[in-house]
């Protein structure tokens, strides 16, 4: 584990997949969903080199299939501290000849967390050390803690766009996968998504077209979180399915998963990023406590 501080809070960060572990306030508020497994054993994994779910968990590139399990294997993969200061951490990935069994690619994958007073803010950088386009996907699955405080109850949360928008939601198939059809998605107002726990009965919430700032909170007063993507294309909002959970998890995604009973060509997925030789990708997001 890593830590990081200012004068507002306090970060821990596990090597095994960059993931962030504890977001902490200085008066001793924990943010950040604890992982007990009964609910859901994560924190805030990294999705890369893909995000969601593959079909059978298999995809082709240059005529070969190639398999990889859910949301990629930068979160069972053990990062390198590359940099790190009081306020800031870097962690670095690459590829190995055993990642290249199942992902082809040479590349370098780096997460830097860094506090700037009461945000968080993470950047993920990836650079294509290979001789041929590099495709991949990227996200984040921070998962928050509902409710904050006490007195609260997860039902008094509600999701607060930063601005009037009408997104889509992109609809899921039988087995969670990406059905290719999209519907409106009708906030109150334009700006409110309440939380009530069976929004999530069918799996997630993933919403593209969306004001790239949200606020999770139980109104004016209340403890809450900000995240903003200004960069990332789709928000995943998710709680295990069934279940009370006391979390909501808010994941800013560039790419979707693949769509349902299609074996995706990974360089035919049309919201990948194609990064070519020697070329750098970065994209930020960041957290605000308050």
């Amino acid at each position: 584990m890593q830590t990081i501080r200012n004068h507002a809070m306090t970060v821990t960060v596990d090597e095994m997949g960059a993931q962030l572990m504890s977001i902490t306030a200085a008066d001793g508020t924990e943010y950040l969903w604890n992982g007990d497994p009964a609910y859901w054993s994560g924190r805030s994994p990294i999705l890369f080199p893909y995000v969601g779910r593959l079909t059978n968990d298999r995809y082709t590139y240059g005529g070969r299939e190639y398999e990889m399990t859910r949301h990629g294997f930068a979160r069972r993969t053990e990062f390198s501290v590359l940099a790190q200061g009081k306020d800031h951490i870097t962690l670095h990935m690459e590829d190995t000849a055993e990642s290249r069994k199942g992902y082809p690619f040479a590349f370098h994958f780096d997460v830097s967390y860094v506090l700037e007073d009461n945000m968080l803010v993470i950047v993920y950088a990836t650079e294509n050390m290979d001789s041929k386009v590099l495709f991949f996907g990227v996200g984040g699955h921070p998962g928050f803690r509902v409710p904050l405080e006490a007195g609260k109850s997860f039902d008094d949360y509600r999701l607060t766009f930063d601005q009037p928008c009408r997104p889509n939601r992109v609809l899921l198939g039988e087995s969670y996968m990406i059905s290719g059809q999209e519907a409106p998605y009708a906030l109150e107002n334009d700006v409110h998504l309440p939380l009530h726990h069976d929004l999530f009965d069918h799996d997630a919430i993933i919403l593209k077209n969306f004001a790239r700032s949200v606020t999770l909170s139980a109104g004016e007063g209340s403890r809450g979180v900000s995240l903003a993507c200004p960069k990332m294309r789709y928000l995943g909002v998710w709680h295990q399915p069934k279940t009370d959970a006391p979390y909501v998890c808010l994941e800013p995604w560039v790419s979707l998963p693949s769509r349902e009973g299609v074996v995706e060509d990974l360089s035919q997925q049309f919201d990948l990023i194609s990064l070519p030789p020697r070329q750098r990708y970065e994209n930020r997001w960041t957290v605000t406590i308050f």
